[in-house]
């Protein structure tokens, strides 16, 4: 492979698993990052099911059990056995590059597209999937230029194919865990201790989800507790789950969620900050219902990682109650991801990565855009607009070192 991404390669069609295996909930993670289609079979629901689970596995009730377009089944397979087989892991041609992009989301795939139209040689780095959290949205109906509004997952396509053209190189699938200068030369090394460098580097790792930190919580995350609607809504089909949060994120997320489930509950710590207009239509939807300055105390765990109960808390009267939906997804704000840079950039007081006016961080060379960085306003729009100031401030550089 030539470290493009293909969309024609083998697909899943089966994915056979419990709700408590901790291997299925690995792998379910895994197939959400990069937004990998599946049919999910819970064995312990569907006794043929169960039935094909044994006959594969000489009798044996293995999870995961995978089934794949081309007929051949992987059974417990490792994240990198995964990569492999669904054609995510990319051979790059070389290991130099005059750009080097961490990260694949609206920034870094714009960063991308400009860079290589000027000629240079680019890479992208990403360890979940293209497109970032905007393809995981389900639309947005505020990007300029289409009326209608398009599918998070649209859009990201398109970017992607266009970026393509320009013969950017992708390496999916792939972590980066530190970065180092030698020589004057951006080193990324990857999880398994490869080694990408490039002239100039461009950090768009954009923010993973804030957690609540309440009791039951560690146990039932990725279980019964969620934070991509788009991925995992499937698991509650014409059932009852809760929404926390209050901003346009929880908001836009409960009115997908409502489309396909019997009623949606979303609680907000005090007053919520969606826009009005999304206030307006959750106000609208008959199966969303919102309950005001509450707060989640505790998540109680039954058997096999059951959700048993969401003990909640009036913020105003003290008065607890228990609420019993089907799941969970939590949409409270977003923390930076930066651990892998260590002390080559300066953070704000919520983490994110300081820059100036050229969008370079206190290393040369090191540039940030997008939601990671301080004072991004965490819309995919601006993040473009972000990667392409970053593209253009990296070619004046470049053009002199």
């Amino acid at each position: 492979m030539d470290g493009r991404v293909f969309f024609d390669m083998v697909k899943i069609e089966k994915f056979y698993g419990t709700t408590w295996c901790s291997d299925c909930k690995r792998s379910k993670q895994f197939l959400g990052e990069h937004r990998i289609p599946y049919e999910w079979i819970d064995i312990e629901k569907d006794e043929k099911a169960a039935d094909f689970v044994m006959q594969v596995n000489n009798g044996k009730r293995k999870v995961p059990t995978i089934v794949f377009s081309d007929g051949s089944v992987l059974v417990e397979p490792s994240n990198a056995e995964l990569a492999s087989k669904l054609g995510l892991v990319s051979d790059l041609g070389h290991d130099f590059h005059d750009l080097v992009i961490i990260g694949g989301g609206p920034a870094g795939l714009t960063a991308a597209l400009y860079s290589a139209r000027d000629g240079y040689d680019v890479v992208i780095v990403e360890k979940g999937s293209l497109g970032g959290q905007a393809g995981f949205t389900e639309r947005l109906d505020n990007y300029p230029g289409f009326p209608d509004g398009i599918a998070g997952s649209e859009l990201a396509e398109r970017i992607i194919r266009q970026v393509e053209n320009y013969g950017v190189e992708f390496l999916k699938a792939t972590e980066i865990t530190e970065v180092r200068v030698e020589n004057g030369i951006l080193v990324a090394v990857s999880s398994d201790g490869r080694e990408t460098s490039g002239r100039a580097m461009l950090v768009a790792t954009g923010s993973k989800y804030k957690r609540l930190g309440v009791s039951g919580e560690n146990e039932l995350i990725g279980y019964k507790i969620h934070f991509c609607a788009t991925c995992d809504f499937i698991w509650y089909k014409g059932g009852e789950v809760v929404v926390v949060g209050g901003g346009n994120s929880a908001y836009e997320e409960s009115l997908f969620l409502a489309r396909h489930l019997k009623k949606v509950t979303i609680l907000v710590r005090g007053k919520p900050k969606a826009s009005p207009l999304l206030q307006e239509k959750v106000k609208n939807t008959k199966n969303i219902g919102v309950m005001l300055n509450t707060v989640v105390k505790e998540f109680k765990v039954g058997e096999k990682k059951t959700l048993a109960g969401v003990v909640v808390e009036n913020r105003k009267t003290g008065e607890q109650s228990e609420l019993h939906p089907d799941g969970v997804f939590l949409f409270i704000g977003l923390t930076p991801n930066v651990e892998f840079l260590g002390d080559l950039v300066e953070v704000d007081d919520g983490g994110f990565i300081v820059t100036d006016g050229t969008l370079m961080t206190k290393t040369a060379g090191l540039f940030a855009a997008g939601d990671v960085r301080s004072g991004s306003t965490k819309q995919a729009v601006s993040a473009m607009g972000e990667g392409a100031a970053a593209a253009l401030a990296i070619r004046e550089y470049l053009r002199t070192h």
